[in-house]
């Protein structure tokens, strides 16, 4: 397979490959590079960079970073090749079925999935209003390819992907690396979800109207509108999860 050019852009990217903080770094590497892999931040087989070279972005020793690697190949996220031309590439993994979703959506109770959407809308508003203030038109690029890429999905399983890559790349549009890496931990929390309700192709009609929504109102530099706009299409989508788990 030949590598896959590299997609994504921009802060998103850039606060996968930050330094990771805490004493459990094996743990902290496979996490973060395997969300990102997962939310489709890192294109499928597009070769991560050298260890040495990952190693250094990441700010851990090649040991930690070979073991981290270890444990993505177990999981299905990495694959590596020997010799020449060869390295660790992306292995985006299928989302699981609709039944096998529909049983971990059982798992949660309607009060923790209203307490995940809180949080959600939280972060995602917060980021949307510090866009409006911080980011200047030429950055919104990339949010507007999500959106057009959303639009044009053909399945849930693409939409829920691209769903959630928005809100990380909003978060990244307010020059918060902290927000960003945030928004990529929830999202594999309540991303896989998603595909429970983003089937309805009236319903993905307008989860793309409203990010479009929350562009022009960040590109505008409307903060409370961006934050207020980018709030309730999260709420929304957490209102029909919740709904769904009750009719389970």
């Amino acid at each position: 397979m030949v590598a896959v050019k590299q997609s994504i852009d921009g802060g998103a990217r850039r606060a996968v490959f930050a330094p990771v903080e805490g004493r459990a770094r094996v743990e902290a590497v496979v996490q973060r590079l395997g969300d990102a892999i997962e939310l489709g931040l890192l294109a499928d087989g597009e070769q991560l960079p050298g260890e040495s070279e990952l190693a250094g972005q990441l700010g851990v020793s090649t040991v930690t970073l070979r073991e981290a690697l270890m444990a993505l190949r177990q999981q299905g996220l990495v694959t590596t090749r020997r010799g020449r031309g060869g390295g660790s590439f992306v292995s985006l993994p299928e989302l699981p079925g609709e039944e096998r979703l529909k049983v971990r959506l059982r798992g949660w109770s309607t009060e923790e999935l209203r307490d995940l959407g809180d949080h959600w809308a939280a972060l995602s508003g917060a980021a949307a209003r510090l866009a409006a203030q911080r980011t200047d038109a030429d950055d919104l690029a990339q949010l507007r390819r999500s959106v057009d890429e959303f639009a044009s999905a053909e399945d849930a399983a693409a939409r829920s992907r691209v769903y959630g890559r928005f809100h990380v790349e909003l978060a990244a549009a307010a020059q918060s690396a902290r927000l960003t890496r945030e928004q990529v931990a929830l999202q594999t929390d309540i991303g896989a979800l998603l595909c429970l309700v983003l089937g309805d192709d009236e319903y993905g009609e307008e989860v793309a109207d409203r990010h479009r929504s929350v562009i022009s109102a960040v590109q505008d530099g409307a903060h409370e509108s961006a934050r207020e706009l980018a709030e309730r299409c999260v709420l929304e989508s957490t209102a029909r999860l919740i709904a769904l788990r009750l009719s389970l």
